[in-house]
């Protein structure tokens, strides 16, 4: 990575060469051959007619020894003392001696040493306080800080991008009209001005835009959308209109503005003026160039976010973001070739394979799965293994998905036994019912900031639609654990609490955005809210009510419905197998933790519900009134 620099003569060469031109005068000032002596040793020497040639000057007296002792100093040199306090002095015999008055060198110090620190006070308090709100220097309000890397600097390809097939091939575009602008526009075709990149985070929006400059070889500036935010007016504007300049300079190239959603937030009206005129007035001028872009000239403006709902849909009108690639979380396929890049240097056991891997971690992003190769290895590395085993990625998979083990937090007995069989209750629900995913590990070690157990399924696929039965099932699986409390202890405790907002949240989508309660019908009542890349909910955020009381009180009792329609499918589960749930309770108290053997043993003593028995609760569900789940 190479970044373009001006030229400068270095500041503190010159304080060093000055300061030693002054050490060296201040050596150099004193020749050899004087010798300094007190003035009462010269009188002394006067009186006894021990010195000669005598030179007064208005301090000091300077003169040569009759008979010198050391013959290679003949001359000496003394400050004198007012005659009438050396008379005195002189009496008292008591030796004396004038002080110097400050030579060349403390002079020069004594207007140098607080210049110096004037200087310092600039450079490492002043200048960065004033340099971060854009006032850095006298000319330099409102230059652009954009990382300037040139050709040889970007060494990153679509080679090191895996993944995202559909995204790099709208990319290839781009690539293909930067090498041969000529070749490419040959048919009155020209490239889209601006180039929207949209994902959640972590999946290589920004790897994405220096592989486009790394496959075409030109200079990219990279700038984030906070950047150009300044506390003064007019800066961030000046700002935009510094970095086109400057890329239309260095032409062709790729302009690239990271969180887009900090600079282009749509514009509100509520109150004008009312101090959003520097984000404003940032917006504008960043529309303003983008409508006088002219993309023959051969540069290209990528930008990047992870909340497209927020821009302003006036930059996203046709002419200045033309196009939108999605980089989305990866299929199994994409995991596959991105643990394949960040596994070139992992040295992997026989047992971990990396198509299994990748079965482990569905919605996993890249960045999700770089920092789970990476775990893995330092679990091995922590143990003086060999290489790097499958059991090292799931304790890795573990340890990312639920938190870190907390051994020390230790359990009174009766807290454990009620851990062990919520976990149980979970567990069990799921393997009696068909359509749910398939349990993978059981554990009562606390985990994470409240984790005090976990229950650990694992998808058999990617999916990405539900039907009705299958959400019923999750949500019979959640309420498993509250179940089972309810079965085996006289009163439940607080440890379902995150299970019954999960479920809750799965019957209110159900009701609300669905369509799925037949009563109510084919209405959504309430949108998904918050950004659908960063898993918002419909409590994201605040909405008016659009619907009645009266409607307010039928979706109310159809979530209820739903949710104690679950809890009752799972409890009626657990009352069929309850000898089963206690002889694993117990078991697991003393292990602690259930992998796949274990689970298996326990399969096979499942007692499912009669298949016709589940299929007349589907039915009765969907005939009566709000039943639709």
């Amino acid at each position: 990575m190479e970044i373009k620099r001006e030229h400068q003569i270095n500041f503190w060469y010159i304080i060093a060469a000055v300061l030693g031109v002054m050490l060296l005068q201040g050596l150099l000032i004193q020749p050899s051959h004087i010798k300094t002596i007190p003035y009462s040793q010269f009188l002394d020497l006067l009186h006894k007619g021990q010195v000669t040639k005598l030179q007064v000057g208005k301090d000091e007296i300077t003169g040569t020894f009759t008979n010198p002792a050391d013959k290679k100093v003949p001359h000496f040199a003394t400050v004198q003392v007012n005659p009438a306090l050396a008379r005195e002095l002189a009496n008292a015999k008591v030796t004396f001696a004038g002080a110097p008055g400050p030579g060349p060198l403390e002079t020069l110090l004594s207007w140098l040493v607080p210049g110096l620190g004037f200087v310092l006070l600039w450079m490492f308090l002043i200048r960065p306080m004033a340099g971060g709100q854009g006032m850095g220097g006298m000319m330099s309000v409102g230059k652009s800080r954009a990382k300037v890397y040139v050709e040889k600097g970007v060494k990153v390809t679509f080679a090191d991008v895996a993944g995202e097939d559909e995204a790099k091939e709208e990319l290839q575009e781009v690539v293909e009209f930067l090498r041969n602008p000529e070749e490419y526009g040959r048919l009155g075709a020209h490239v889209p001005k601006g180039i929207l990149l949209v994902g959640p985070p972590g999946t290589g929006k920004t790897l994405l835009a220096r592989a486009v400059a790394g496959e075409a070889g030109v200079t990219f500036f990279s700038i984030s959308g906070s950047e150009f935010v300044e506390m003064f007016v007019g800066v961030g504007a000046a700002r935009v209109r510094d970095l086109f300049e400057q890329a239309r300079k260095q032409a062709p190239a790729i302009v690239f503005i990271d969180e887009l959603d900090a600079l282009g937030r749509a514009r509100g009206g509520v109150f004008p003026g009312g101090g959003h005129d520097e984000k404003e007035q940032t917006l504008n001028q960043l529309l303003t160039e983008l409508d006088g872009f002219d993309s023959s000239v051969g540069v290209v403006l990528l930008a990047a976010t992870n909340r497209p709902e927020v821009l302003d849909p006036a930059l996203l009108r046709a002419g200045r973001f033309d196009r939108q690639v999605l980089v989305d979380r990866p299929d199994k396929t994409g995991r596959l070739d991105i643990l394949r890049i960040h596994a070139r240097k992992v040295r992997l056991a026989p047992d971990a394979t990396l198509e299994q891997i990748a079965a482990m971690t569905p919605g996993f992003t890249g960045a999700d799965l770089a920092n789970l190769v990476n775990e893995a290895a330092l679990l091995a590395t922590r143990r003086k293994a060999a290489a790097v085993t499958l059991e090292d990625f799931k304790q890795a998979l573990e340890r990312v998905v639920a938190g870190l083990e907390k051994r020390n937090r230790l359990l009174n007995p009766h807290e454990r036994d009620i851990v062990a069989h919520h976990e149980m209750g979970h567990a069990l629900v799921a393997m009696s019912l068909p359509g749910a995913d398939p349990v993978e590990k059981i554990s009562i070690i606390p985990r994470g900031v409240a984790a005090l157990g976990y229950t650990m399924q694992r998808p058999l696929e990617d999916r990405y639609l539900m039907d009705r039965d299958e959400l019923r099932d999750r949500m019979a699986v959640l309420l498993g654990g509250r179940a089972a409390e309810s079965l085996v202890f006289p009163a439940v405790s607080t440890g379902a609490a995150d299970d019954l907002a999960k479920a809750t949240e799965i019957a209110r989508g159900m009701v609300l955005r669905f369509g799925m309660d037949t009563e109510l019908g084919l209405v959504v009542y309430e949108a998904e809210g918050g950004s659908p890349f960063l898993g918002g909910t419909a409590g994201a955020d605040f909405r008016p009510r659009r619907y009645g009381e009266e409607t307010a009180s039928g979706i109310d009792a159809a979530v209820r419905k739903l949710l104690t329609e679950a809890f009752a499918r799972a409890r009626e589960i657990l009352e069929r197998n309850l000898p089963l749930l206690d002889r694993s309770a117990k078991e697991l108290l003393a292990k602690e933790t259930f992998g796949v053997a274990e689970l298996k043993a326990i399969q096979d003593q499942v007692q499912a519900l009669p298949v016709d028995k589940g299929l007349r609760v589907a039915a009765i569900t969907a005939s009566q009134p709000g039943g639709g789940a």
